[in-house]
């Protein structure tokens, strides 16, 4: 009888292990499957680019990223000493309501979406420790054409309509800065 209990009870332990090792099987599954994912995110943002690629989509990001960065603190002056950074601006959007509204209203005036803003920022940290900045004038030895560049390159859709976007906001400002420049500005929205 003893046996028969000790033997029960092993039995009923071992289908209790059993069941938590399936289960702890489909959990390891499902947390493959989510590695796997990020494995294949974090490759989309690790395309091959050639180093010139690279400088030039950084420099396009860099500039469009100090630009809206400035027209947010134009827009809250009073505001624009505790916004030093662009950093500091995404950071207290969510706690401020009339930064929220300037950073929406940028945004839009800009042709912009959040998803552009996060993309670029992405792309921002990843590339900033090897990327150098070419000024635009370096730019144009380059390439004449920025964005059909862009458009054979960048194989993830969300970082070059991103990089598109960056390019266009980079063109328009010079354009009003500089009325020779509308021709490029021309070129890049086509």
């Amino acid at each position: 009888q003893k046996v028969e209990n000790r033997l029960q009870t092993v039995e009923t332990q071992f289908e209790e292990l059993n069941s938590a090792m399936e289960k702890l099987t489909q959990k390891l599954q499902f947390q493959n499957k989510i590695l796997e994912k990020q494995v294949d995110e974090d490759e989309m943002w690790i395309s091959l680019f050639t180093s010139v690629e690279i400088n030039l989509f950084y420099s396009y990001v860099s500039e469009m990223l100090c630009c809206l960065h400035s027209h947010v603190r134009v827009k809250l002056p009073d505001l624009a000493g505790g916004l030093p950074t662009l950093a500091s601006v995404m950071r207290c959007k969510g706690k401020n309501q009339r930064i929220r509204l300037v950073w929406e209203a940028v945004l839009k005036m800009l042709g912009l979406q959040e998803g552009n803003v996060l993309a670029l920022c992405t792309f921002f940290i990843i590339h900033c420790s090897e990327a150098q900045y070419y000024p635009a004038n370096q730019r144009q030895k380059y390439t004449s054409d920025i964005s059909t560049m862009i458009t054979k390159v960048v194989k993830n859709q969300i970082l070059r309509e991103s990089l598109l976007c960056a390019v266009q906001v980079v063109e328009n400002g010079r354009a009003q800065r500089d009325p020779n420049q509308k021709k490029i500005v021309t070129l890049v929205q086509k």
